[in-house]
């Protein structure tokens, strides 16, 4: 008899997917734990190097052409991470970011609307509308007596993960673990060269100084659990089910995102909040360029 199944979903499989979304949930809490040990460069840097080393010599070659390759471990892994980490690290709540970094969505419609000539469809037009909508209840909730830059800055994180998206898509890789690993290896020299430049090399060595069990903890989990099991979890599920099925259990990121960070870090659930959080994840969900072709997420 074959094992039944809720919207064509083993259980134990939806199980996986609602554990994935919970990981990279949590992750938000454990980059803002791992930001009070390190600069946010430094802290991005040692997390693509933790996740790349071992992972290098179990996974092929990314089987893409290497400009793509360096493209996306630019604009996502140093570019994007760096916007994220520093807006955190600058005052960002670690719950609202993981919601204000899924208007990612929107930015991934609007840069292949220019760069791929696709034409929103009008519900994807209506639902940019509706995140948009979101994000200004959020940027005006949190801007009153706080640093709209560090807003500023996830958001522009939120648009380089938009980019890298439509380059991803354009590149077609093959296999997306093997793909992620390698991107994380290019990201990790850039990310420390800018830490050096931006945040000093005194900065760098008295963080690396004190490294102690709270930075292990925090750093092991953004690179092994989070990218490493996290993803390798998420790609065995896109293997077994299309992606249009997979996809709608990443909008359960930002709910476990916001309800750690209330949970662990004591952040402020509000009724503004919490709706303005329904009409980010409402939009996103009608924002899918091509079910089939959705790139899984890496927080």
């Amino acid at each position: 008899m074959d094992e039944p199944r809720l919207n064509g979903v083993k259980p134990r499989h939806a199980a996986l997917a609602v554990l994935v979304a919970t990981i990279w949930g949590v992750n938000f809490v454990a980059i803002e734990l791992g930001l009070r040990d390190f600069p946010p460069l430094l802290f991005s840097g040692l997390r693509f190097l933790a996740a790349a080393v071992p992972a290098l010599f179990l996974v092929g070659p990314p089987r893409v052409a290497w400009r793509w390759v360096v493209a996306v471990g630019l604009v996502l892994g140093v570019a994007k991470f760096g916007f994220v980490f520093s807006g955190m690290h600058a005052g960002m709540p670690a719950g609202l970011s993981s919601l204000v970094l899924q208007s990612q969505a929107v930015f991934t419609v609007v840069f292949a609307a220019v760069l791929l000539r696709e034409r929103p469809r009008r519900t994807q037009l209506v639902g940019i509308g509706v995140a948009s909508a979101g994000i200004l209840v959020i940027a005006l909730d949190y801007g009153v007596g706080s640093p709209l830059g560090a807003f500023l800055l996830v958001i522009a994180g939120a648009a380089c993960w938009g980019l890298s998206n439509v380059i991803t898509r354009h590149a077609k890789p093959p296999d997306a673990l093997s793909f992620i690993v390698w991107v994380s290896a290019v990201a990790v020299l850039p990310l420390f060269a800018l830490s050096l430049l931006i945040e000093g090399p005194s900065a760098d060595l008295a963080a690396l100084r004190g490294f102690d069990w709270s930075g292990a903890a925090a750093l092991g989990f953004v690179a092994w659990v989070s990218t490493l099991l996290g993803f390798g979890l998420w790609g065995f599920l896109l293997r077994e089910y299309d992606a249009s099925t997979v996809a709608p259990f990443s909008l359960l990121v930002p709910v476990a995102g916001m309800l750690s960070a209330w949970v662990f870090l004591g952040e402020e659930l509000t009724v503004l909040r919490c709706t303005a959080g329904l009409l980010v994840v409402a939009g996103m969900a009608s924002t899918a360029i091509k079910p089939r072709d959705r790139v899984p997420v890496l927080t």
